[in-house]
């Protein structure tokens, strides 16, 4: 019976020498080949040119090379590129490009579906099949870099987890892409320009916080009073406020990291001034910033985007208590590319 062959991007550099030797071939080998899968990005054993014919066969009859596959790219109006990724057992996620004209960032998913509920997003309506490997992630990042050159003529700049799936479930392999990522043997991207945006786990928080990580931290908030936010993401009721907070405040504690909180303003759920007053006193235990984001349609119409008028209560009322606010229009919404659209509809 012939075994499975083994993903080859599971194994570490040194597991890649050591089966080299065990083979009775030199240890440098796997530094090779190491490079040819993640500095180089190979898809095929056969690509690696500096590598015999005998070695590539070799390692043909014990690995494989689990590569995504672009199924479709669309393009948006507004130059964002939306990926429709295969994944080698078929399953499909999406990722996206999002130009602007001093950067191009990259909005990676990190599971097949999503573990969360959130009530107002396209994702939280799949279910979560599951998450993510560590060169499935680095793959999609590849991917956008290589048409960010390609149709804008630079190299991408910044990564955000803000695609499908709640990357703090899928925390291993979500490290261990950014640790290639970041690597000098992988893309060689400084950790400044990658943000981590959870729905807010507060014990994984924490444990970023322990591992030292330096990459940045986003929350997507929506409200800061506790029925308010249970009432449009139910898991609320068991990461309250309260827990976030608290997780919150030993991240900044730890690594003195301001935090951004991701923030739509919806028509009757959120647009009051007690909703603002809950927000400003939020965000007062720790240096943050707040992003307002335009809301986007998933289809029945039960959110709705808050009036201009309650969008300038919460800018000014932010202001006021010196806090930091932005107000951040949406990208490729024409091709369901754009925040909380991401779904798999093709």
């Amino acid at each position: 019976m012939q075994t499975k062959k083994k993903d080859i991007r599971a194994l570490t550099k040194e597991q890649l020498r050591d089966f080299f030797v065990s083979e009775g071939d030199q240890a440098f080998r796997g530094n090779q080949v190491y490079e040819w899968l993640w500095q180089k990005s190979a898809h095929s054993f056969e690509g690696m040119t500096n590598i015999s014919k005998e070695t590539r066969d070799m390692l043909e009859a014990n690995f494989v090379i689990n590569h995504i596959k672009v199924d479709q790219m669309q393009r948006s109006n507004d130059g964002t590129i939306k990926n429709a990724v295969r994944l080698h057992d078929d399953l499909i996620v999406e990722s996206v490009l999002i130009p602007t004209k001093t950067r191009t960032t990259a909005c990676v998913s990190s599971q097949v579906g999503c573990s969360l509920d959130c009530l107002f997003c396209a994702t939280a309506r799949l279910k979560r099949m599951r998450n993510l490997n560590p060169d499935e992630i680095y793959d999609q990042v590849v991917a956008i870099d290589n048409e960010s050159r390609l149709y804008f003529d630079r190299p991408l700049s910044n990564i955000v987890f803000m695609g499908m799936g709640e990357p703090l479930m899928n925390y291993n392999n979500v490290l261990k892409a950014i640790d290639k990522i970041t690597s000098p043997e992988g893309l060689g991207m400084s950790p400044k320009r990658i943000t981590v945006s959870t729905s807010g786990v507060p014990k994984m928080i924490k444990k970023m916080a322990d591992d030292e990580v330096r990459f940045k931290l986003a929350v997507s908030l929506h409200s800061a009073i506790d029925e308010i936010r249970t009432s449009i993401m139910p898991f609320n009721a068991t990461f309250t406020l309260a827990d976030l907070r608290e997780a919150l405040e030993y991240w900044y504690a730890k690594t003195q990291s301001r935090i951004t909180y991701e923030y739509v303003v919806w028509q009757g759920i959120n647009d009051t001034q007690t909703d603002v007053d809950a927000l400003v006193e939020f965000c007062r235990f720790a240096p943050s910033k707040v992003n307002l984001i335009e809301y986007n349609p998933i289809d029945d119409g039960e959110f709705r985007q808050a009036s201009p008028k309650a969008l300038d209560m919460y800018v000014t009322t932010l202001e006021r208590n010196g806090i930091i606010v932005t107000v951040r229009r949406s990208r490729g919404k024409d091709i369901d590319a754009a925040c909380g659209q991401l779904a798999n509809k093709k």
